[in-house]
């Protein structure tokens, strides 16, 4: 069976951003050389009940961040799914549907074989915690605990990979899974961007809202002549990693027409973050963001040549040739 990739795919409502005519291969297809706690199916069975244990010992890296060591499991695994909070952390707790990053080692109950781990990667896994996307057993195990928790947690098969397991990381279908999960941050539909706001001086360019209560903000367009070039100025200078040209982000985002500032596309509208890759979308967003800290936000101004020129998305209420603004939240990056 055929693993899902770690990444989410652009969702429908992406269809005003994903680029098109690149053959390049996306942060997505790369990250499924990996194996991922990705689901490899939609699961029909029923919630497993939270049992807290029997668990191996960490016994290297128990500092939450560093990799740990996780020794053999011993005996029968339960048969449910086992999880305790090595680490209590005290920030925000994980809801369902979040979007979680988090450092994590996997490994087979029966051999201790780590089949993945990010820590060696030195890049935390960006994912929603929601049906389809994720195994079931992260779902489950996950859900309540909060930021900057280290939490330990056995997944038989049936909230794993099922019967049919995983060949791709040698799992199979009769193996139970132990992860150690390191929480750094959860996401959802409320959240903003946070930094040091900028001033916006230029007249002749639009000016965004500063609010960071999760609700969209304002962008006010200028009665003037659309600029000809790319513009990718902060509102909101956040102080985390740059983004680059190959990184997946997670984003809050509103977009405008600059003929008439009618809004054609918006998480905020949806409810619901969006996940790509900036090989996914049109240039002028990946240009824009490139470079770009984490915790932004960030006006781009795309021209027609960097946007969909004279072919725009069926649908998409943008009209031939049209200059598009955005406001963008970087939220996160992997």
């Amino acid at each position: 069976m055929r693993r899902r990739s770690l990444l989410i795919a652009v969702p429908a409502g992406l269809v005003t951003l994903a680029g098109c005519g690149d053959d390049k291969k996306s942060d997505s297809s790369k990250a499924s050389d990996s194996a991922s706690p990705s689901a490899s199916a939609t699961s029909a069975a029923p919630p497993p009940k939270i049992v807290d244990g029997p668990l191996p010992a960490i016994t290297a890296g128990t500092t939450f961040g560093t990799k740990p060591t996780v020794a053999k499991g011993t005996g029968d695994p339960s048969k449910q799914l086992a999880v305790k909070t090595v680490i209590a952390g005290s920030g925000k707790s994980v809801a369902e549907n979040d979007y979680i990053q988090a450092h994590y080692l996997g490994q087979i109950w029966d051999t201790a074989k780590v089949f993945d781990n990010s820590y060696d990667r030195k890049t935390p896994l960006l994912i929603q915690l929601a049906q389809g996307s994720i195994i079931d057993g992260w779902r489950y195990a996950l859900q309540g605990k909060k930021v900057g928790s280290r939490v330990m947690f056995s997944v038989p098969p049936t909230w794993a990979y099922g019967t049919s397991g995983n060949s791709q990381a040698g799992i199979k279908g009769t193996d139970t899974l132990v992860f150690v999960a390191d929480i750094q941050d959860t996401f959802n539909a409320t959240s903003s961007a946070k930094g040091t706001d900028v001033a916006q001086s230029d007249a002749s360019l639009p000016k965004v809202g500063t609010n960071t209560d999760g609700k969209a903000p304002s962008i006010d367009v200028p009665k003037t002549d659309a600029p000809t070039k790319l513009v990718a100025n902060y509102v909101i200078e956040g102080d985390g990693d740059k983004v680059t040209a190959d990184s997946t982000v997670l984003v809050q985002y509103k977009g405008v027409l600059w003929d008439g500032g009618k809004e054609f596309d918006s998480t905020y509208g949806r409810k619901a973050l969006t996940s790509f890759s900036l090989q996914q979308v049109v240039k002028g967003w990946a240009q824009g963001l490139t470079g770009k800290k984490v915790g932004s936000r960030v006006l781009i101004v795309v021209p027609p040549k960097l946007g969909y020129g004279d072919n725009p998305p069926s649908g998409s209420g943008i009209k031939k040739d049209s200059v598009l603004v955005f406001s963008v939240d970087i939220l996160a990056k992997m």
